[in-house]
């Protein structure tokens, strides 16, 4: 079965950097994009970033200059690196997998359990 499993939440500063790894294993070859996804208590869960096959990458609004996605495709997995960290980006982050058409979701969606980043100020 699929499985999306991330690691390296955590615990840091206000102004400080974590990086996120998510590794996937056994997903459709029709999956496309890969992507990080983050929900707080009481919000709505957000887009943070996604990755193409490709290399096109996508940003939500409040990250854009701060967060980087990448992949490696061989390894099948995808990284977050977080720097310049907010309270407001406290949050449980999702891996995401995810078939697409320009800016169109097409079929199943495949989600990691999450991971816990908490920010202090």
């Amino acid at each position: 079965q699929v499985q999306l499993v991330e690691s390296g939440g955590g615990l840091v500063q206000a102004g400080g950097s974590l990086r996120l790894s998510c590794a996937a294993s056994r997903l459709p070859s029709s999956i496309n994009t890969m992507g990080w996804y983050r929900q707080a208590p009481g919000k709505q869960r957000e887009l943070v970033a996604a990755i193409s096959s490709g290399g096109t990458t996508k940003y939500g609004d409040s990250v854009k200059g701060r967060f980087s996605i990448s992949r490696d495709n061989a390894k099948n997995t995808v990284d977050l690196q977080m720097s310049s960290l907010k309270p407001e980006d406290s949050a449980v982050y999702y891996c995401n997998g995810r078939r697409t058409m320009g800016t169109l979701i097409i079929g199943d969606q495949y989600w990691g359990q999450g991971t816990q980043v908490t920010v202090s100020s």
